[in-house]
C-alpha cells in the first residue's frame, strides 16, 4: 500500500508542473523544476531528486500518478487523534 502521508498533489498548466503549497515552507503555486515529460518517465520507473525553488529543500520522487507525487519520505503530518492531515 502506497504512504498518504508521502504523496502530494500537482497541478498541470500547460507543460509545466506545480504544487499549490510547499510542504516544507507553505509557499504558495510553485513552478517546480520538472516538466509534464519528467512525470511519465518517472511513473515508468525513474527516480528523480527534486530540489524545490521556493526553500531549496530536496525530496527524492518515486513514482506518479494523474494527481499526486509519491516521495522517498513523508511529506504530510497525520494525527492519529483525528484521522487527518495536519
Amino acid at each position: 500500500m502506497i504512504p498518504f502521508e508521502n504523496t502530494w498533489p500537482y497541478e498541470l498548466i500547460g507543460q509545466d508542473v506545480y504544487i499549490s503549497s510547499c510542504p516544507f515552507c507553505a509557499a504558495n503555486n510553485v513552478l517546480l523544476t520538472m516538466k509534464k515529460k519528467d512525470l511519465q518517465t518517472i511513473h515508468e520507473g525513474a527516480k528523480r531528486l527534486l530540489v524545490l525553488p521556493c526553500c531549496h529543500n530536496k525530496v527524492g520522487i518515486v513514482d506518479t500518478d494523474g494527481d499526486y507525487l509519491l516521495a522517498n519520505l513523508p511529506l504530510r503530518k497525520i494525527s492519529l487523534n483525528s484521522g487527518g492531515v495536519l
